[in-house]
C-alpha cells in the first residue's frame, strides 16, 4: 500500500507531538514510532519544517508554487524571444511570408507548431492551408499593373472599380492582395505643375507686372503667454512684395476682410487682381460681390495647393520665422504693437532678395526699426505712434 503524502499543517503536528515525547524523556526512536514515520522521515521534516508554524508553511508552499509558474514563464518568455529573433530578419506582412517562416523556424529549433503559431500572430489553418492560385491569377496581375502604371495616383480601390468596368469579376480583397504582392503604392508626393487656374477654365501663369496689380492675402495663426490663438490677416502686394496690413485680432471672419480690404482700398486705390485660397472668409458671397462690384478680379488657388499662393506662402514663412517664433506676447494688444512693428521694418528696412537686397518700401525720412526678431523690437514711448497701419 503506497504511503500517503502528508500536508505540511499534519508535518507540524506530527514534529509538534514527537517534540512533545523527547520532552518527557523518550527517545527519538519512540517518538518515530509514536508519529508512524521512519527516522529518516523525522529528520528530513525537521531539518525542512522544524520551527515553522502552520501559517508560515502553508505561505512557504504557496511560494514555491508562484516560484514554479513564475519559471515556467520565463522559461516560456525565452523561448517566444528566440522564435522572434529567429523570424526578426525581414516584415512578415503576408500569409506567405509567415508560412515560410514558421516552416524554417520549425526546422531549426525543437517547437511545436502551435506554439509558433501563437507567437508569430498566424492562424493555425491559414498555416496548414495549401495556397492555390487561380487560373487567371497571372492575367489579373498584368492588368492590375498596367493600370497602376496609367493611372499613378489610384489605389487599389479605384482600380477594382475599373477592373470591374472592363468585365473582370473580382473583389476588392483579391485585388489588395496581388497589390501589396507587387509592391504597388500610390506615391507620397509628385511633382506639381506650374500653372494656375482661373474661374473661365483657361489655364495661365498669371504674375504681377507692377504694383497694384496682384495682390494675395491669407491668415496665419500664433498665441499669446496664456495658449490663448490669434489670427493673423497678411495682405501684400505681390510685384513691390511690400506687406499692405497685418491685421491682428481673436477672430477674423469675412466682415473684417471687407473692412481691412476697404480701408486699403481708400488709400492705395483697388488692385486689378487679389489672389487668396478657397478659405471660408475669402470665398464668402459677400466678399464676391463686393468685390465683383469693385471690380476686382478674384483668383482663387486649387483646392490643397499652397504653392499656387507662393508669394504670401513665402511671406507668411518670413513672418512666422523672423518674429511669431521668436517672441512672447503677453497680450493681444503687445501682439498688435509687435506686429506692426515689424511690419514697418520688413517694409522700410529688411533687405529683400527678390529686390536686389533692397527693402520693399523704403522710407528715408523714418527712423529704422531694430532688426527683427530679436528682444530690442519692442517699441520705446517714442515709436509708439509709428505702429500704425496706413
Amino acid at each position: 500500500m503506497p504511503s500517503k503524502k502528508h500536508k505540511p499543517e499534519e508535518i507540524i503536528g506530527k514534529l509538534r507531538e514527537a517534540e512533545i515525547v523527547l520532552a518527557q524523556g523518550g527517545t527519538t526512536p519512540e517518538a518515530c514510532r509514536r508519529i508512524g514515520v521512519t527516522e529518516q522521515t523525522y529528520y528530513r521534516w525537521r531539518k525542512e519544517y522544524g520551527g515553522l508554524k502552520v501559517d508560515q508553511a502553508r505561505r512557504m508552499k504557496e511560494l514555491e508554487k508562484e516560484n514554479a509558474r513564475l519559471r515556467r514563464a520565463v522559461s516560456d518568455l525565452t523561448l517566444d524571444k528566440l522564435i522572434l529573433q529567429e523570424a526578426a530578419k525581414g516584415k512578415l506582412l503576408s500569409p506567405a511570408r509567415r508560412r515560410r517562416c514558421i516552416d524554417r523556424i520549425r526546422e531549426m529549433m525543437p517547437v511545436s507548431e502551435r506554439r509558433v503559431c501563437r507567437v508569430l500572430g498566424q492562424h493555425r489553418s491559414t498555416q496548414r492551408k495549401a495556397p492555390c492560385g487561380a487560373d487567371d491569377e497571372q492575367a489579373l496581375t498584368e492588368d492590375i499593373i498596367a493600370l497602376a502604371k496609367q493611372y499613378g495616383r489610384y489605389g487599389y480601390r479605384r482600380i477594382t472599380a475599373l477592373l470591374r468596368n472592363a468585365g473582370w469579376m473580382v473583389n476588392r480583397k483579391r485585388v489588395e492582395r496581388i497589390w501589396r504582392k507587387e509592391g504597388l503604392k500610390v506615391p507620397q508626393k509628385q511633382p506639381k505643375r506650374g500653372r494656375l487656374w482661373l474661374n473661365d477654365g483657361s489655364c495661365i501663369r498669371l504674375r504681377p507686372e507692377y504694383p497694384g496689380h496682384v495682390w494675395a492675402y491669407d491668415f496665419v495663426e500664433g498665441r499669446t503667454h496664456d495658449g490663448r490663438k490669434f489670427r493673423i490677416l497678411t495682405i501684400i502686394d505681390e510685384a513691390s512684395r511690400e506687406c499692405l496690413a497685418l491685421v491682428v485680432a481673436r477672430q477674423l471672419k469675412h466682415q473684417d476682410v471687407l473692412a481691412a480690404l476697404a480701408e486699403l482700398f481708400v488709400s492705395r486705390g483697388p488692385p486689378a487682381h487679389i489672389r487668396s485660397d478657397n478659405g471660408p472668409e475669402f470665398i464668402a458671397t459677400a466678399v464676391q460681390e463686393w468685390l465683383a462690384r469693385i471690380g476686382v478680379k478674384t483668383l482663387y488657388i486649387a483646392p490643397g495647393s499652397p504653392w499656387e499662393n507662393g508669394y504670401n506662402e513665402s511671406f507668411n514663412g518670413s513672418l512666422r520665422d523672423e518674429l511669431l517664433d521668436g517672441e512672447i506676447f503677453y497680450g493681444l494688444a503687445e501682439a498688435k504693437v509687435l506686429i506692426e512693428a515689424w511690419r514697418r521694418h520688413y517694409n522700410t528696412v529688411r533687405p529683400h532678395s527678390s529686390l536686389g537686397y533692397r527693402p520693399p518700401a523704403p522710407e528715408t525720412a523714418t527712423t529704422p526699426l531694430p532688426p527683427s526678431g530679436s528682444a530690442s523690437l519692442h517699441l520705446q514711448p517714442a515709436m509708439a505712434p509709428e505702429a500704425t497701419m496706413h
